[in-house]
């Protein structure tokens, strides 16, 4: 577990000293091109050989990473200043023998991606994800840790973490676990905060932004963020304790860094290129929506099988639909409760989640948990071969995120609700911070629902890949699903290439019209019906000027051969989703009612 303890004393022939602590620092003389060097002290060492590591892993992220691909000008020498052996037994590992007890390391880090999982450095900022910037001694995990952060002060920069401040500008992390799962960013930010009281404890909220717009839009964005931290709030009922009494947005909205969002034990780091002024307004609060959700799902509601986290391994967790997905859930969702998106955005913007989990073939070869599974293939991860995902997998974010649509609005047909079952969990696991297993969340849900219900959601959708009956559960709260017979559909997209050929963009989908006539992806389509691939239109629009059961006479050429197929569309089985006056229909004061509650609106 991540719970820690703040005294760093221990005994010894009956008197009190101070644990031990492994001191760095960290300075940016050539930030320019993208560089930190890095020095580490680690003192009172017991044997001869101390291994050090750069992780494998990420708080958050499930799959590898190998950081140590960044390091370099590595080089370790004892209290002495005498050079020491280093010997590499794996790529991520230095090991250091001959000291005496104490070895001093340095090194030179290259980073250049600003997002959730990698550290970026250069003249803007220096926004650093813990595993990605330093090394450590798995032996000594439960030493304290301080860190000066040598800032640049020609930049103007600051420091922003969730570590506790000791002095100047050095941190500190009460032992490895937190160490690692606590991002920087410093920089010239603003920030904005406010207090929330909850269960008489009165607690911060900080949002530090870096970015390039100004004050006054900062203020604006602020209110949404409050909102959204409100809203979620309500969902449990009350705020986590967080353990220096303060939680913290670290935000860059910023040309040079990459999309993304991870979420930490009292602090969470949102990135995105575009600014507050160029879409971030709208665009990005979702992202602190999902990212604030996590501080009691996933950090405190957490799977036994990420506790502890292993820096030194690919995570993996079958819970990934509950605490991603149902996370994923309750992000738009809360927009729609915080008034930051109407009821009519919120319910059409469910149709494309919808879509992509339940027009997958991959629901055939695996349920959510299993999807759970491969998130060490899928989360960031890399790889050169081709894979055959469009038929294999869906993403335990979207998966977990219409079954909790389909369980809240099921709870609901039993006068119960989702929060509540929420909060329970919160309560059992999440407060007193015991990890749970799926069969946990299992017994969770038949206690909060009953044996039979409880029973019924986790065999037939959690154990299995059964489909909830989602029309007359959204019928319950007056919204339309639908699915239109007369639309065309060839299961392939298509794109137009160089030499006005029409080049298969994507795997086909299992069952699909491309599928069956043996088109895959690569072939290059050179004529449909005797006409070229059409030009100045995309291709699914071209496809929807045809009927279904139209068969399509498609030349094409497959590794340099000539092909001829017959392609026989047919129905695309794509939903829409609806208010359902939006149709011109008419709820009843009972569908009003029910929708009234779900989505909190007046």
């Amino acid at each position: 577990m991540r719970r820690f303890t703040l005294l760093f004393l221990c005994i010894i022939s009956g008197h009190y000293i101070l644990a031990q602590t492994n001191r760095y620092a960290i300075s940016f003389e050539n930030a320019v091109h993208h560089e930190a060097k890095i020095e580490g002290t680690f003192p009172d060492l017991k044997t001869d050989t101390v291994t050090f590591r750069m992780s494998r892993s990420s708080p958050g992220r499930y799959a590898l990473h190998e950081f140590a691909k960044n390091v370099y000008n590595f080089k370790a020498t004892d209290s002495q200043g005498k050079p020491l052996k280093i010997s590499r037994p794996n790529p991520y590992q230095w090991n250091i023998s001959g000291h005496d007890g104490t070895v001093n390391i340095s090194y030179t880090l290259f980073a250049n991606r600003g997002d959730g999982t990698y550290s970026q450095i250069d003249e803007t900022h220096a926004h650093l994800n813990i595993p990605a910037t330093f090394m450590y001694t798995p032996e000594l995990g439960e030493r304290k840790i301080e860190v000066d952060f040598k800032i640049r002060e020609d930049l103007n920069w600051k420091i922003a973490t969730q570590m506790p401040f000791v002095s100047g500008t050095t941190y500190t992390a009460p032992d490895f676990q937190y160490f690692m799962d606590s991002p920087v960013e410093i920089s010239d930010y603003q920030m904005r905060d406010f207090d929330v009281t909850s269960n008489g404890k009165r607690q911060k909220v900080q949002f530090v932004l870096h970015h390039n717009g100004t004050e006054e839009e900062l203020d604006t964005y602020f209110v949404k963020v409050k909102k959204v931290v409100l809203a979620e709030m309500e969902v449990y009922g009350e705020m986590p304790k967080y353990d220096y009494g303060k939680y913290t947005f670290l935000a860059c909205y910023v040309p040079n860094a990459s999309g993304d969002g991870m979420e930490h034990r009292n602090s969470t780091i949102l990135t995105d290129t575009e600014g507050l002024a160029e879409g971030g307004m709208e665009n990005n609060i979702g992202t602190v929506a999902h990212e604030f959700f996590h501080a009691w799902n996933v950090e405190r509601i957490r799977p036994k099988s990420l506790e502890p986290f292993n820096f030194s391994e690919a995570n993996m967790s079958g819970a990934l639909w509950f605490a991603e997905g149902f996370t994923s859930y309750y992000t738009n969702f809360i927009l729609c409760r915080a008034g930051l998106i109407t009821p009519k955005e919120y319910v059409e913007g469910i149709s494309g989640t919808f879509n992509y989990v339940w027009n997958s073939p991959a629901r055939q070869f695996f349920n959510p948990i299993e999807m759970s599974y491969q998130a060490a293939f899928v989360d960031a991860a890399t790889s050169v071969d081709p894979v055959n995902r469009e038929n294999t997998f869906i993403s335990y974010y979207s998966y977990g995120s219409v079954l909790g649509l389909a369980l809240d609005l099921s709870l609901r047909q039993n006068n119960l609700n989702l929060d509540d079952f929420m909060k329970q969990v919160w309560q059992k696991f999440g407060k007193n911070e015991t990890p749970y297993i799926l069969e946990d969340l299992h017994k969770a849900l038949n206690d909060f629902a009953g044996k039979s219900f409880g029973d019924t959601f986790f065999n037939s959708h959690i154990y299995k890949s059964g489909m909830p009956d989602y029309k007359s559960l959204l019928e319950s709260v007056g919204v339309v699903l639908q699915q239109s017979a007369e639309s065309p559909y060839i299961g392939i997209t298509a794109q137009l290439d160089g030499d006005g050929n029409g080049v298969i963009q994507t795997n086909p989908k299992i069952g699909s019209p491309a599928y069956e006539a043996s088109l895959d992806k690569g072939d290059v389509i050179t004529s449909i019906n005797g006409n070229d691939f059409p030009a100045g239109q995309q291709f699914y629009a071209f496809i929807k000027q045809f009927k279904v059961g139209d068969a399509l006479k498609i030349d094409f050429e497959e590794y340099d051969e000539a092909k001829t197929t017959s392609v026989t569309l047919k129905s695309d089985p794509e939903y829409s989703i609806h208010l359902m006056e939006t149709l011109g229909g008419k709820p009843s004061k009972k569908q009003l009612e029910m929708r009234k509650d779900w989505l909190k609106i007046d």
